[in-house]
């Protein structure tokens, strides 16, 4: 039994791989209306900041994941107290639910990170800015996501809003960058890793759009350097489970921006596009069973997220997207739809990447429906 805290599409789409696997599943959701409260059967009502309620539903167990990081670290740290088996543990995750805490231990351990700051006035920005240049880059520290807390700021009246929101700030020196790229990792609680290949992600408005695999022009050395860092930032942070490092490529070499430690956007595309799927080798990492090969099942897999439109019915024009494309692949999360909401997404596999991207694309859009006026 594995318990997942949050109820998201994350843990939804663990559900497929545990059913292959023979793993029962339980989630803790805040209520049955969230995306896999609906379709897990063991679903258990709480609040995840209540340490009552977490033990509670830990109970039984033989893991406990998450499908987010926002769960207090002194609670995993009680919980780990009293036995239960916590994957991640306290120690490593803190590091992706405070930016702060994750940007000194990258550094000491040698992986190339912008420089930064705690700030929290406007002569702390304007001096950050003096040595380091505008723009400058705000973080909230803890809660983040999706665009959400972050501020790219081009002077000092641009930084005055988030330093007035009360929220704990860190500054960082714009990177220059030439894409983005991912690395996802999965590390067991014996120590066995594994890498998958390196992602490049298309980010709007914060968002990540789509996701190239294997990222395009990426040479072998390149290739390598990303996953050799994100499999020592695993170990040296002892992740146990799913490890995305997301990284900047710049003209003078890597740089990693942010660190999530569960299934991850960025690995979506697994779920056709690879042997093993994200979702799967996190079960596997998280129950200390040997891990599943990362490798390509295609040469060339496009992800496509699927962002809800002005025209909330999606399934009247899922019959041409099925029809028009058979090998597409279309994955929905039990949302109700919102513009710009992250309702599903959809993944085409291929040899030649213009032509994937075109397939993901359109199958994307035409779901969407008609663009707004």
């Amino acid at each position: 039994m594995v318990g997942v805290v949050g109820a998201g599409q994350l843990a939804r789409m663990t559900q497929q791989a545990a059913i292959a696997l023979g793993v029962d599943l339980r989630v803790l959701a805040n209520s049955r209306d969230e995306s896999a409260a609906k379709v897990i059967v063991d679903t258990r009502l709480g609040d995840y900041r209540d340490l009552a309620d977490l033990r509670e539903f830990a109970k039984g167990c033989d893991a406990v994941t998450f499908d987010h990081e926002h769960v207090p670290t002194e609670h995993i740290r009680a919980l780990l107290g009293e036995g239960f088996a916590v994957h991640p543990g306290a120690d490593a995750l803190i590091h992706a639910q405070d930016k702060a805490v994750m940007r000194e231990r990258l550094t000491a351990i040698g992986v190339p990170c912008p420089a930064w700051t705690p700030v929290s006035s406007a002569a702390d920005v304007e001096a950050f800015a003096e040595a380091h240049g505008w723009p400058v880059v705000l973080k909230a520290v803890r809660g983040g996501y999706d665009g959400r807390g972050v501020w790219v700021c081009s002077s000092i009246d641009e930084a005055r809003e988030p330093l007035e929101s009360g929220v704990a700030l860190l500054a960082e020196a714009f990177v220059p960058f030439e894409r983005e790229l991912a690395v996802l990792v999965a590390r067991s609680p014996h120590g066995q890793g594994v890498s998958y290949p390196v992602v490049e992600t298309v980010q709007k408005d914060g968002i990540c759009v789509e996701v190239i695999a294997p990222a395009p022009g990426l040479s072998e050395e390149d290739a390598a350097a990303a996953q050799h860092f994100a499999l020592k930032i695993a170990r040296e942070l002892g992740v146990t489970g799913l490890l995305a490092v997301e990284m900047f490529a710049t003209k003078s070499g890597l740089v990693v921006n942010e660190l999530a430690m569960r299934p991850h956007n960025s690995g979506h595309w697994t779920i056709e596009g690879a042997r093993t799927s994200q979702f799967e080798q996190h079960l596997r990492a998280v129950l200390n069973l040997p891990l599943g090969s990362p490798s390509l099942a295609a040469p060339v897999v496009v992800m496509v997220n699927l962002l809800g439109g002005s025209d909330p019915n999606v399934f009247s024009r899922y019959e041409h997207v099925l029809a028009n494309d058979p090998g597409i692949k279309i994955h929905f999360y039990g949302k109700d739809v919102r513009p710009g909401r992250k309702i599903g997404h959809v993944t085409a596999l291929g040899t030649d990447l213009a032509a994937v991207r075109a397939r993901a694309w359109h199958a994307a859009d035409c779901l969407k429906g008609p663009a707004d006026d």
